[in-house]
């Protein structure tokens, strides 16, 4: 199993200029990629093959502006994008998908995309990390490289990627790591459904007797306080407006919210493990916020909170720690009555 460390860059000008650089060439090798996949899906109605794409775009100025096995992650990404949505799209024809998929579509002009670099392209030196960059970049800008501080936390010879993600003016740097082998929970016969909400984030009530609750005032006010600040920001201005201030705000935000979903779903896996849970049932509804009609100030703060996120948070961690974990449709449980042995019925469908 996988792991995956992130970590916020803060360097010198020249190195930011640098990552901005090869971001921004990923997001025009990006689009030449789609590009090319789109017009033989439109014109021949065929899916490209990734070496096919590899051959096309080998000479492309952006692809030798980068270090050819970054330059390649990115084509192999498109070509997988594609064979999604290929995927998708034989679902909608068989009715077994709602929505119709869309064809991929092109990145933002001038925006930035993720540079991935395996690990055997990258040196460990005094403790610094060195990413070598592409031949164009030497011949154009005279440096062959550019140095990063290694976390003491991880071991180099444990990673197996480095990925430069960029966000809301910032740049990320994240460590994909094999994670060491975990000893399973063994079976108890132990159970705990969970009740995910609002202001209770999750309920949590077990077979044991215990029971708990993660709050969800605390990310309730922190989406308040953004949405806040956004409205008086936008106040009076075209409704995509966007600058510095909300891109910083924003980033914020999207922190807050990983370490808020990254903290519950720790807080939750200790506490089953020290009360030996061996089944985690989690009541959930797909597509539980479209359409919703709660009201506006409900909407919004229902919307908002990531609850998805921390769920499939909790599940990454219930399977690594060897706790089975257990999806369940809850529609209607709100309004039936257990102790009167109501019936029921699952949500869309017919009686």
């Amino acid at each position: 199993m996988y792991g995956c460390q992130q970590h916020l860059i803060t360097t010198d000008p020249d190195t930011r200029a640098v990552l901005e650089f090869i971001c921004g060439e990923a997001n025009k090798l990006t689009n030449c990629a789609i590009y090319y996949c789109r017009q033989v899906l439109f014109k021949a109605g065929k899916y490209v093959k990734k070496f096919e794409l590899d051959k096309i775009l080998k000479s492309n100025i952006h692809f030798r502006a980068m270090r050819s096995a970054c330059a390649q992650q990115i084509l192999h990404s498109v070509i997988e994008s594609f064979k999604s949505y290929q995927a998708l799209a034989k679902l909608y024809k068989s009715g077994k998908l709602r929505d119709k998929p869309r064809v991929p579509k092109y990145r933002k002009k001038g925006g930035m995309a993720v540079v991935s670099y395996p690990a055997r392209w990258v040196k460990l030196k005094d403790g610094q990390l060195k990413f070598s960059l592409g031949n164009q970049v030497k011949a154009w800008f005279g440096i062959d490289h550019f140095l990063l501080p290694m976390p003491s936390n991880l071991d180099f010879k444990s990673i197996n990627e480095f990925r430069f993600v960029p966000r809301n003016g910032c740049f990320y740097l994240e460590f994909v790591y094999k994670q060491s082998d975990i000893e399973p929970v063994q079976t108890s016969g132990n159970a705990l459904g969970i009740d995910p909400g609002l202001n209770n984030w999750l309920t949590c009530v077990s077979t044991t007797g215990k029971s708990f609750i993660i709050d969800g005032r605390k990310i309730k006010s922190q989406n308040q306080w953004y949405n806040k600040q956004v409205a008086k920001i936008k106040k009076g201005k075209p409704q995509d407006y966007w600058d510095e201030r909300l891109a910083n705000i924003t980033e914020k935000r999207n922190r807050q919210m990983r370490d808020n979903i990254n903290k519950a779903a720790k807080f939750f896996v200790n506490w089953c493990l020290r009360n030996q849970i061996s089944t985690v049932v989690f009541g959930w509804n797909q597509r539980n916020k479209d359409g919703i009609k709660i009201g506006k100030k409900n909407n919004q703060e229902f919307v908002q909170i990531p609850t998805a996120r921390l769920k499939n948070r909790v599940q990454q961690l219930c399977e690594q720690y060897g706790i089975k974990f257990i999806e369940t449709e809850e529609s209607y449980t709100s309004k039936a009555s257990f102790l009167d042995n109501d019936f029921l019925p699952t949500l869309g469908a017919k009686p």
